[in-house]
């Protein structure tokens, strides 16, 4: 890895949101000196809260508590159940009743220390607790890293679908340890990998050519010097995005690439260890292509360069995967509630050529229900 991204001196970008703005900060180390980061967020302050999870609390925790006590800040712990029940209207209630208990107030930091639904989650917290505190993201998942933490989106599931509850909740910094990666199980790297290889296809087709030459698979194997880059890639990529469009009025919806497909098939599968959300992506990232080149909008061939790039990094690219095919008509149900849907209509984030992508509104049933009798 690059001296660049050393605890000392981490690699450091910006979403740029006037005066919310706020840093990333990636590199290996940074635990251990989170309260050098952390310390100019409490304004004469010296207590913060952590909100972890029961799978990352036990790897995690005390080097990250450590990290602030060498700063003298105190930090009081809360652990919530690992894995999607927890981003739950149960689980929002019984995370906000257990800060209460523990007076926070205005001025109180949170800390998200976990994977993308303690980033959530928390960050929910933080929007209605008091009407809004601030926190901090300290993502410990590749997917994390390299999406859910930036960007501010916050929210739950629920029956109906997933994050279809929330608010847009913007973090005071986003710390990216790099070393946490290294206890991630491998389906969980190839989980976060898929949306590395999402913001390559949208944005950057040289950065897709140099993960089809190898730099996936050295990130899915833990490669240092890959990971770095290609968090930063991410990170940068959907930082320049934010900025532009913070609440998804125009390009932000281009992060979702893949993801109307890919929710459905979370929704049908019951939000469970049956198909994680990058296995989602990765499906529906392939429906997608799928759908695009249906519609003349991009070659075959970089459908096929997709789901090849896919299935050699070990991701699913279609629904037998997951337990499927399932019902077309239960899945286009699920899109119905997609949050770019307007009225109704189906609308779908297309490939018009590896690395550009565009939004395509009142997609007609008739040309989705084909892939998903497929696929």
């Amino acid at each position: 890895m690059s001296a660049l991204a050393s605890a000392d001196a981490p690699l450091r970008l910006s979403v740029a949101l006037g005066d919310r703005a706020y840093p990333i900060l990636i590199g290996s180390g940074l635990l251990d000196l989170a309260g050098t980061w952390i310390t100019p967020l409490l304004k004469g302050r010296t207590r913060v809260v952590v909100i972890t999870d029961s799978t990352v609390g036990p790897l995690h925790l005390s080097r990250l508590v450590a990290g602030l006590a060498a700063s003298g800040i105190t930090a009081a712990a809360v652990t919530v159940p690992a894995g999607e029940g927890s981003k739950s209207w149960a689980g929002i209630e019984s995370l906000v009743d257990r800060l209460l208990e523990l007076r926070v107030d205005r001025g109180t930091l949170l800390l998200a220390l976990g994977g993308g639904v303690i980033g959530d989650l928390v960050g929910f917290a933080a929007s209605i607790l008091m009407r809004g505190i601030e926190f901090v993201q300290i993502p410990t998942t590749l997917l994390a890293q390299v999406d859910s933490s930036v960007g501010g989106k916050t929210g739950i599931n629920t029956k109906a679908g997933k994050n279809l509850v929330g608010s847009f909740h913007q973090p005071r910094l986003v710390l990216a340890d790099l070393d946490c990666l290294a206890t991630l199980p491998v389906r969980e790297r190839r989980s976060g990998y898929a949306e590395i290889v999402k913001h390559a296809v949208i944005a950057d087709a040289a950065m897709f050519d140099w993960l089809e030459a190898g730099g996936g698979q050295a990130v899915i194997a833990g490669d240092s010097a890959a990971l770095a880059r290609a968090v930063q890639h991410s990170c940068a990529t959907k930082a320049a995005i934010v900025a532009a469009d913070e609440r998804e009025g125009g390009q932000r919806a281009l992060l979702n690439f893949g993801h109307t497909f890919g929710h459905a098939l979370e929704a049908e599968t019951g939000f469970s260890d049956r198909l994680y959300h990058g296995e989602a992506v990765a499906i529906g990232m392939v429906q997608a292509m799928d759908l695009s080149v249906s519609l003349g909008l991009c070659p075959a061939t970089d459908r096929a360069r997709l789901a090849a790039h896919l299935t050699a990094c070990g991701l699913p690219v279609d629904q037998s995967a997951c337990g499927g095919p399932f019902d077309p008509a239960r899945l286009i149900d699920h899109m119905r509630l997609d949050k770019k849907a307007k009225a109704g209509a189906l609308t779908f984030v297309v490939c018009t050529g590896l690395g550009a992508a565009a939004v395509r509104g009142a997609v007609p049933e008739a040309d989705v229900l084909p892939i998903l009798t497929h696929r």
